[in-house]
């Protein structure tokens, strides 16, 4: 198992970076398609498969959160998000910064999970539950917004159907993502609790 989330964390990272999305999508849905694949699906996967990586970014879970949400709400300011957009190499740091938070946040998470202690798992369930709680309230606010927040910035026409695809898309991967992982650490938790008990 750990072999094959390896393998598919990489294989993630190599089709959202080097593959022509760009052909295929929109330029704001394939910006939150690249988020999510990094901090909700490669970003696992590489904790799962690499265990010395799960090791080295392994923080307290509530701690990950918070740094993960200052980190993705600032790279979706308008004035940040457009840099990324210009300038490759402010779009080097933003895929660079989502996948350390999505690390930073998983590997918190699952390894507090594995400690044996309820609290400890509980609180990496809260993290993970804190995680799609921001991430489904930024996914709403994309899709819901008035008009686009970020053409000006990116110097691109203005494409309200674009940012609002690209909302939904950060409610279909990242909300059940976050969610289903912290109810299922939640549950194990308190299910062992109950076995001591």
């Amino acid at each position: 198992m750990r072999r094959g989330c390896a393998i598919a964390g990489v294989a993630l990272l190599a089709l959202i970076w080097l593959a022509p999305l760009e052909a295929w999508l929109p330029r704001f849905p394939l910006h939150m398609l690249r988020h999510m694949v990094l901090v909700a699906l490669a970003a696992p996967l590489l904790v799962l498969g690499f265990p010395a990586l799960g090791r080295a970014f392994a923080i307290s879970p509530l701690i990950a959160a918070g740094v993960e949400f200052l980190l993705v709400w600032a790279w979706h300011l308008p004035a940040l998000h457009g840099a990324a957009f210009r300038l490759p190499g402010a779009f080097v740091l933003e895929q660079a910064t989502f996948l350390t938070a999505g690390l930073l946040v998983w590997s918190g998470s699952l390894r507090a999970a594995r400690t044996g202690q309820t609290a400890d798992a509980l609180a990496g369930a809260g993290g993970l539950l804190l995680t799609s709680m921001h991430m489904t309230l930024l996914g709403a606010l994309l899709t819901l917004a008035p008009r686009d927040l970020y053409a000006a910035f990116c110097g691109t026409p203005p494409d309200l159907p674009g940012q609002s695809s690209g909302g939904m898309l950060m409610l279909a991967i990242g909300t059940p993502v976050y969610l289903l992982a912290g109810v299922l650490l939640a549950a194990r938790a308190l299910g062992e609790k109950e076995a001591r008990a």
